[in-house]
């Protein structure tokens, strides 16, 4: 078996099994908190409607710092593209479309469905929102910048939740997964190129 091809392989498996572990601590941390993580998802209409529409903006921002030259930008651009595009390029739409999804559920589900809820429980909305999101910007820290921008990003989920006056996690979860998939596409379309490019 071809060493680097089994490598690529395990790389992607490992992003979805770590991804799929959060939803346990989700429930370790449910547990602790009293809250279900599954209590504020459940089918609307309106929530999948809200979550992409919702998903616009963020890829929008995605495509803009894609175009920005700030060295801290640039940094980040790089850092991803050489983590995500080794590792992820080969693979099917398909596939990156499942990564997404299984981030995007794990995700909310402990960010938005247990720490947000379980900090407003204790000190009101607005500390639950902010410092929810700052946590969620410190677990994306790969640097400063990236940090920052993740908290932001969670803000807006956080948000996202009370879209329409009534709170569902179905929302965030669609806007996170989505823009995780489009911008997993958007990457693996910049690291095929810059192969394709490459005099070796």
């Amino acid at each position: 078996m071809d060493k680097s091809r089994f490598k690529l392989d395990d790389f992607f498996k490992s992003a979805c099994y770590f991804e799929a572990s959060l939803v346990l601590v989700a429930f370790f941390f449910g547990w602790i908190a009293g809250i279900d993580p599954f209590e504020k998802l459940y089918f609307s209409e309106a929530a999948i409607a809200y979550g992409i529409i919702g998903t616009a903006p963020l890829f929008l921002m995605f495509l803009a710092l894609e175009q920005m030259q700030g060295e801290s930008i640039v940094k980040i651009r790089k850092l991803l593209l050489n983590t995500l595009g080794p590792g992820l390029h080969q693979y099917h739409w398909t596939d990156l479309f499942m990564l997404a999804a299984i981030a995007g559920i794990s995700e909310e589900l402990l960010f938005r469905g247990v720490i947000q809820p379980w900090l407003e429980s204790s000190w009101g909305m607005a500390v639950g929102l902010i410092g929810s999101n700052m946590i969620f910007g410190l677990v994306h820290a790969v640097t400063p910048l990236y940090a920052v921008l993740a908290a932001f990003v969670g803000i807006y989920l956080g948000l996202s939740l009370d879209y329409g006056g009534e709170r569902n996690l179905l929302t965030p979860v669609i806007i996170h997964g989505l823009y995780d998939f489009l911008a997993f596409v958007a990457l693996m379309r910049v690291y095929r190129a810059s192969q394709m490019s490459d005099p070796k």
